[in-house]
């Protein structure tokens, strides 16, 4: 969300989709539309989706089930206005009892309120969540975020500090409050959060976590000492983090390897991918970057695939390959109309 965090939106649609466990038909029933649409959204097939939503509706599939996927699959064609009406449709098509379903249709309708330029109405969303779940830390961090955006500075520092009150210890949480405080310009104000981890749980706090949160203040000599410490041939934060901090050093050497290293034991890791890709691309490595990106791209449900795909048509710009990359920015942006600086790019794309 800062912005509303471009990167949390995506982090959170990941999520959505991940936890979108459908019941599936019996076998002796009508094909599952329903199911087949939420295949077609993690796809990012949004149009086909919308076609099996239909479907669904016309089957009788669970009406409420039916609409929260159609509000995803516009937010996926970045139609917001569509997406905030079909989940507001799933809200008041639920039963008169608050439920589990409820709740996240809320975080998803928050989300397509701030994309569609409504912020208050994003406040609004995450205040219901609050009013019957008072420790949903996350809904006080993302209504921070959107407070963030529109210069609440202070309001946002509130709903901050009450998502750490519930979990001081949470330093995901922590790490993603400092990221959004330092995109909006108060890095100092969220480095406070990253110094109170490391004080306040000193005796507690894992190598991993202090590595990590020292790699975030900046200290890559510190954050070294304790991810060095770590198996990073196996262990995929700790592989992730040094190598960053390798990256951070300008050491792109010695960053590769670490990626290289890990990914000759486990293949599942998308990001490991990506990383050893930038690192190639750093080292003038064009070939082995797009190898690099376009195996991560092969993951199934890799979470990343906006990420992996605009940096695979940045690599072929450096080998000199505009036609592929002019090909690949126009599919991109099917997929994601609304990256502006993609736009920018295949305009230049189109000189070449």
């Amino acid at each position: 969300m800062a912005k509303i965090h471009r990167k949390e939106i995506r982090r959170v649609l990941a999520a959505v989709l991940t936890a979108m466990a459908l019941a599936g038909c019996g076998a002796d029933e009508q094909p599952d539309y329903l199911q087949q649409g939420m295949e077609a959204v993690q796809s990012l097939q949004y149009e086909e989706a919308l076609t099996l939503f239909k479907n669904a509706q016309d089957a009788g599939e669970d009406e409420q089930l039916t609409l929260r996927g159609m509000g995803l699959a516009y937010m996926g064609l970045t139609d917001y206005g569509e997406a905030v009406s079909c989940l507001e449709s799933a809200l008041h098509s639920g039963g008169s009892r608050v439920e589990d379903v409820d709740f996240d249709i809320n975080y998803y309708l928050a989300t397509a309120y701030y994309k569609n330029g409504q912020p208050d109405a994003a406040i609004d969303a995450y205040s219901a969540i609050l009013a019957l779940r008072p420790r949903e830390k996350n809904a006080y961090y993302l209504r921070g975020c959107v407070k963030l955006s529109q210069g609440s500075f202070e309001e946002a520092q509130a709903d901050f500090g009450e998502a750490v009150s519930l979990d001081d210890r949470d330093y995901d949480q922590m790490i993603r409050i400092y990221m959004a405080l330092d995109e909006y310009g108060y890095k100092d104000a969220g480095t406070v959060y990253l110094q109170n981890a490391l004080t306040e749980n000193e005796k507690s706090i894992s190598d991993y976590d202090m590595g990590r949160i020292c790699y975030y203040m900046g200290d890559y000599e510190n954050a070294r000492n304790y991810l060095t410490k770590l198996k990073t041939a196996t262990d995929y934060g700790a592989a992730l983090y040094l190598g960053r901090t390798y990256e951070a050093l300008g050491d792109y050497n010695y960053a590769s390897d670490i990626y290289a290293g890990y990914v000759e034991n486990d293949q599942s890791r998308a990001e490991i991918y990506n990383q050893l890709g930038l690192c190639r691309m750093k080292m003038n490595e064009y070939e082995a970057a797009l190898t690099a990106f376009q195996t991560a791209m092969n993951i199934e449900d890799n979470g990343m695939m906006q990420t992996l795909k605009f940096n695979e048509i940045v690599t072929y710009e450096y080998m000199h390959d505009y036609k592929t990359a002019a090909a690949l920015m126009s599919s991109y942006l099917r997929s994601y109309p609304d990256d502006t600086a993609a736009q920018r790019e295949y305009e230049f794309l189109q000189t070449r």
